[in-house]
């Protein structure tokens, strides 16, 4: 737990961002929560208005303001759309380590993040377990996401259609990679992040595939854990950093060009959370990850402002495949990445459709949706109409997450409708045109 004089400091560090926020409500008119809830304790403003008596609330009523700071998708639609420019998301995860400091991490908490995720090799051995006996609990269904219901009622599992652990995780099939650069002159990293390792190996298998057929080099270091965002959104402040220096010295025993992730999450947090909420004291930690964070892009970024894709030729594929694209918030939102991976479709030879909203979160956020099921569930079956409505045979999203939240919704829905990212589409492109095995 952090001494009281440092927790000061943090506090008088909040006030000095909060002072920007003018109340002008623009928040509001963006926020998929309020849209849903309609109270004010529940967007931006209100939240901020709490936080400016925080060092107040703190003493008198810790668990009321933890409980409403929790109650946030953390998708950035307030802060992407503040005429203030307020940090809004950064403004909340360095609240909700305050007040997880304050009061400490609950039981459960303490052994997520403290003894499973801040140490790699425990956490993919534990979800390796997971993954051999998931089959006692849930039971395939034959729909097109390729989802799995629960065998019994469970208040954890509710009526969700998941998508099952991946039989072997990528890191299993392929420990560590290094392959030579070729005719591109670049060499990347690839951090592969955990939803990918351990639910879509195929997504990683891909990305390899078409790095090496446009002659992109390809390091992927062993050992690989998470980038720390669980920790960090639960206000483990300390999980996150010791995830950060681990990440941080991983990466830097090799050069190479750009480190490249298939996650948005992932690239959003390495881009921008890791050195604005990094605050260890590691000697040289500082320098590396904003030299780090520099050079990190979304792989659909990269593969089209840094390679250039396969000219077709022809345009649309003759079978006229209608796609969809939803685009993630960490993606679009933090990053401003919306028209590369509308691009990684059409040179699939996809027919691009867009839908309604596609820049509306779809609810996943995360915790939010174990701790807010109910209304994770209502904000996607809005994402669901407004996919279902294009008329497509495949909805694409450059975030493994959204994935998970759009596939439980569309199955919900009975909808014939497959999941995929962009560079599935392009890789599958690519075999077809066989460029790639």
């Amino acid at each position: 737990m952090a001494g009281m004089n440092e927790l000061a400091n943090r506090l008088k560090e909040l006030e000095d961002q909060l002072v920007i926020c003018n109340r002008c409500g623009m928040c509001q008119s963006v926020c998929p929560l309020y849209e849903q809830t309609r109270k004010e304790s529940d967007v931006a403003r209100g939240k901020l208005a709490l936080l400016d008596g925080l060092s107040k609330n703190l003493f008198t009523d810790p668990d009321g303001v933890d409980k409403r700071l929790n109650n946030c998708l953390l998708c950035g639609s307030c802060a992407a759309n503040c005429p203030s420019g307020v940090s809004v998301l950064e403004i909340f995860i360095k609240a909700r380590a305050i007040i997880a400091e304050f009061k400490g991490l609950s039981p459960a908490k303490r052994l997520i993040f403290k003894k499973m995720l801040a140490n790699p090799a425990t956490f993919d051995r534990l979800t390796e377990w997971a993954g051999k006996f998931q089959g006692l609990f849930t039971k395939s269904e034959k729909n097109a996401q390729g989802t799995s219901c629960a065998r019994l009622v469970s208040p954890l599992l509710h009526d969700r259609h998941l998508l099952p652990m991946a039989n072997k995780p990528f890191h299993k099939t392929r420990a560590s990679v290094d392959t030579r650069t070729g005719r591109s002159g670049l060499r990347v990293a690839f951090f592969t992040g955990c939803i990918i390792d351990k639910m879509f190996p195929r997504i990683a298998n891909d990305l390899l595939d078409v790095l090496e057929y446009h002659g992109v080099g390809t390091w992927i270091p062993g050992g690989q854990g998470c980038c720390g965002i669980p920790a960090l959104a639960s206000g483990d402040r300390a999980t996150f950093e010791k995830l950060v220096e681990y990440h941080v010295d991983l990466f830097d025993s090799q050069k190479y060009d750009y480190l490249v992730t298939a996650c948005a999450t992932c690239t959003s947090t390495i881009k921008k959370l890791w050195p604005s909420i990094y605050g260890g004291k590691a000697s040289g930690t500082r320098e590396k990850i904003r030299q780090l964070s520099e050079r990190t892009l979304d792989i659909n970024q990269f593969l089209v402002n840094k390679v250039g894709l396969h000219d077709m030729g022809t345009g649309v594929d003759a079978d006229g495949e209608a796609v969809t694209y939803h685009d993630p918030c960490h993606l679009k939102k933090s990053l401003g990445v919306f028209k590369e991976p509308r691009q990684l479709i059409q040179a699939s030879g996809k027919n691009l459709v867009e839908m309604e909203g596609s820049d509306k979160c779809c609810g996943m956020g995360g915790s939010f949706n174990l701790y807010h099921y109910d209304v994770s569930s209502k904000i996607g079956t809005i994402k669901q109409k407004n996919i279902a409505d294009t008329g497509c045979k495949t909805v694409s999203t450059g975030c493994p997450a959204c994935m998970v939240q759009i596939s439980d919704m569309l199955a919900k829905g009975g909808l014939n409708i497959r999941v995929r990212h962009p560079l599935e589409l392009y890789a599958e492109f690519l075999r077809n045109q066989k460029l790639i095995t």
